[in-house]
């Protein structure tokens, strides 16, 4: 592994890369709570035929982490990482998990020329999602969480006793068992550095135009979805771990409307953290459908 740091719109971005810097430049995007560290043990998989690249995202880990929640809108996540395409050659395939789903969509969606093939593993497309809780249903329930990560201070209360509600948080009905003590104090190293990163990662949340309701309490004043700025029109493959119980299969459900070329692939045994709960299954899948479209084109 190569580490370095990289001014991206100037701005300063931690970088681990993995494999020949002349392979298909692979783009791995972490999600909340995690940093560029989390890919371990997919990365030894795939570094044989992609570059690999694992930012540490905005807000996150040694990458830059300014404070107020206006610097984490949609388009300053997904500035950063067309600006990081950009210094590796001009395309990538896009690989999101959790909330660096939510950049890897936004690139494909805005940016489509930089993005060759998108492959989500258990994150959402923002119209999915939004339609799934505005139900009231099981999805809105499962995400009640964000109004507590949304309320001022909450990193305070996420990283108090050594970051017990956050550890919590990371378990909650999921089996952690690839969680370590090593790692844990990995993670915690990342959470904590520069003074604490948890503000300027739960600013995500708050900066997300996203709507979180009442379960029970359908939302019916939703805006209009511009269709045509929505759609991914590279093949997009999605993975998803069964057993998720913070995104659930409806959060997914008419994702065809938007991403005609999808395929759809269930992993049995793991919950929303796939990549380290089942990498070998993973990475086989994302290596046997990468093949696939390149044989198609």
């Amino acid at each position: 592994m190569h580490t370095e740091t990289r001014p991206l719109n100037g701005n300063p971005f931690y970088l681990r890369r993995w494999g020949d810097p002349d392979k298909p430049l692979l783009l791995m995007l972490h999600g909340f709570p995690e940093y560029g560290g989390a890919w371990e043990e997919l990365v030894p998989l795939l570094a044989e035929h992609y570059h690999c690249v694992a930012p540490d995202q905005r807000g996150y880990g040694r990458s830059y982490a300014p404070d107020g929640v206006e610097n984490y809108t949609v388009a300053h996540l997904v500035g950063d990482m067309a600006a990081l395409i950009d210094a590796f050659g001009g395309t990538a395939i896009v690989l999101g998990h959790d909330w660096g789903a939510a950049v890897a969509y936004g690139l494909a969606m805005r940016h489509p020329d930089r993005v060759s093939r998108l492959i989500i593993a258990n994150g959402v497309h923002p119209v999915p999602f939004q339609r799934a809780l505005a139900t009231g249903g099981a999805q809105c329930e499962a995400s009640q969480y964000i109004h507590f990560l949304r309320r001022d201070g909450s990193e305070d209360v996420m990283a108090a006793n050594d970051y017990e509600r956050m550890m919590a948080t990371f378990s909650a009905k999921m089996n952690l068992s690839w969680m370590t003590s090593e790692r844990q104090a990995e993670y915690k190293a990342a959470w904590g550095f520069g003074g604490g990163r948890l503000k300027t990662m739960i600013n995500w949340y708050r900066a997300s135009p996203v709507v979180v309701g009442t379960p029970g309490e359908p939302l019916t004043n939703l805006p209009e979805f511009p269709r045509a700025a929505l759609m991914v029109r590279c093949p997009h493959l999605l993975l998803w771990g069964e057993g998720d119980t913070a995104l659930l299969p409806e959060a997914t459900e008419g994702l065809e409307e938007f991403a005609p070329d999808l395929t759809r692939i269930t992993i049995a045994g793991a919950d929303h953290w796939v990549e380290h709960q089942k990498p070998e299954e993973m990475a086989r899948h994302i290596q046997d459908w990468l093949s696939a479209k390149e044989t198609a084109k």
